[in-house]
């Protein structure tokens, strides 16, 4: 999927906003610019183009450009309506929602979108057999639980459509960010006459797909590039000044800074000794992300299902030094499992409640902790267990970084593996790895987002880290309404994953990006979507 610091609604006080890029003016327009075309790039194939199934931020960029839902998010990070002709009407203690559609929303083929296409969407997300990642957050409506378990029925969902304009749906609990979460993919409306006309092929090609968003997606050469085309068929056109916006695949940083100085791409992501050519330049800004990397343990091994190992394995990892050895872009050493920026859904910042929980770095204790871990475990050393993650420049660097860590400072020997990244993200989900590099970016602004993550029934726990005393005190907080109680669930919960450690978090991401001073309005995200191109122009 994910990225920090959208405001959300109803926890307005202290957020940080997303990040618009307005730089100064540049030269004479090109051939490029009059035509207004956007030239970007994604680090990897999205995994899926269809919003119930994708899971990974790559996907979230395109579908955000290509589809919407009832509420978008603006360049402070406040939802605003989108297919939505207004802000819902919130009843029931804020568990009910009403909500109109604006006139004249039209899918890309002419005909009209209506609440019936969220209403199936909202269904089809759930449904056991869709296999839908991102379902869970959907079963935050009423009778969703009980439908996406096999438990319920879809008729049991609590989301109607009153009729062609008119969506109300109530929520099992209050959820105070609820408003601008329907900005989210998964979220987002379906045709069903479309989806089952294609069926398992439906949004696998760009002639699979029906649009509602600013573009349509008129090619996609898969692991090569995407064209997004201005679609005149969206309701607020007017303000799409884009005409093409042209993606390129390429993860090598080397090759992206290449393709930005030579004007062949607007807007490159950079690392390391590219940001310090040019980060004095005004190309040049960082974002901070609600957004985190580390290794997921599988405690399906015996070595690694012992907590000292697992310890130590986390302590052993110079964290600073990786942040500036393999980023080196304004990414920052984690202090927690929950990064810098997620606030607490009690108009505070999350990390300000727990602190600085994560151990220090410790070779000598993390050596200590591994003799002691291995010997519960039965073992007399340490296994040769595969280390998987990205085969992208920096996945690879970070792998070999921590590789290296670990025979440094443990004595032991881990073999590495680089995978594409739609491969990664596949045996994750199968649970077929030892040890894992894994990123998760922030889905909403809460802590929530990172710490259900590890309840024992989440499709996210790939590690298969299982502890009741964790999962009640999640359970406590999702079904909690005052603001101070929930947050001091969250914090103890942290505190079990520090104790226990199923994943060792290795950063708090940040993205530097190099942006050309004609091309503007491109806003930056924290999260869930790393960017949209609704308002941008090239100057």
């Amino acid at each position: 999927m994910t990225i920090p610091k959208r405001l959300l609604a109803g926890i307005t006080a202290t957020l940080v906003l997303g990040t618009t890029l307005l730089a100064g003016c540049g030269s004479a327009a090109s051939t490029a610019n009059a035509k207004q075309v956007l030239k970007m790039t994604l680090l990897a194939e999205p995994q899926a183009l269809d919003s119930s199934i994708a899971n990974a931020a790559v996907s979230f960029n395109i579908l955000s450009q290509v589809e919407e839902g009832l509420y978008r998010l603006d360049k402070d990070g406040k939802p605003v309506p989108a297919m939505a002709a207004g802000m819902p009407e919130i009843t029931n203690d804020g568990k009910t929602y009403t909500i109109k559609l604006r006139d004249g929303v039209t899918w890309s083929d002419g005909s009209p979108v209506t609440a019936k296409d969220f209403v199936y969407a909202w269904k089809r997300t759930l449904d056991p057999n869709t296999k839908a990642d991102y379902n869970f957050m959907v079963a935050w409506l009423k009778g969703g639980e009980a439908y996406m378990t096999g438990k319920g029925s879809a008729d049991q969902v609590e989301v109607k459509a009153i009729d062609d304009k008119t969506l109300t749906f109530t929520l099992e609990n209050p959820i105070p960010f609820m408003t601008a979460q329907l900005s989210f993919p998964v979220f987002f409306p379906e045709k069903q006459e479309f989806v089952e006309k294609y069926g398992d092929k439906y949004a696998a090609d760009a002639d699979k797909m029906i649009f509602n968003g600013p573009f349509t997606l008129s090619k996609w050469d898969h692991e090569q590039s995407l064209t997004l085309v201005k679609n005149d068929k969206y309701w607020d056109k007017s303000n799409v000044k884009l005409n093409e916006v042209d993606v390129q695949i390429a993860s090598d940083n080397n090759t992206l800074a290449n393709l930005y100085q030579s004007g062949a791409i607007d807007v490159a992501r950079i690392t390391r000794d590219q940001v310090d050519q040019w980060k004095s330049k005004p190309d040049y800004t960082v974002s901070p992300q609600l957004y985190m990397t580390y290794v997921e343990m599988n405690e399906d091994n015996p070595a690694l299902k012992n907590e000292k190992v697992r310890q130590a394995l986390a302590m052993a990892i110079d964290r600073s030094s990786f942040v500036d050895v393999v980023f080196h872009d304004g990414s920052k050493s984690p202090t927690g499992f929950v990064p810098s920026g997620t606030m607490d859904g009690n108009n505070k910042e999350f990390r300000a409640d727990a602190g600085d929980v994560l151990p220090k770095y410790d070779a000598a204790q993390a050596k200590t902790l591994l003799a002691e871990g291995l010997k519960e475990a039965g073992l007399t050393a340490f296994p040769n267990l595969k280390f998987t993650g990205d085969d992208t420049e920096d996945g690879k660097k970070a792998l070999e970084f921590i590789q290296g860590q670990w025979k440094q400072n443990l004595g032991i020997d881990v073999t590495v593996e680089a995978i594409p990244h739609k491969l990664r993200i596949d045996r994750g989900q199968k649970h077929q790895f030892d040890l894992l590099l894994f990123n998760w970016g922030a889905d909403y602004n809460d802590a929530m987002t990172f710490l259900d993550c590890y309840e024992s029934t989440s499709p996210f726990n790939e590690g298969k880290f299982n502890d009741p005393e964790y999962d009640q005190l999640i359970q406590k907080a999702k079904a909690e309404s005052d603001g101070a109680k929930r947050a001091q669930y969250l914090v103890d919960a942290e505190k079990i994953l520090v104790s226990k450690m199923p994943t060792a978090p290795v950063n708090f991401r940040a993205y530097s990006y190099l942006v050309k001073p004609n091309a503007k309005n491109i806003l930056f995200f924290p999260y869930g979507s790393e960017w949209d191109l609704k308002g941008a122009y090239m100057q």
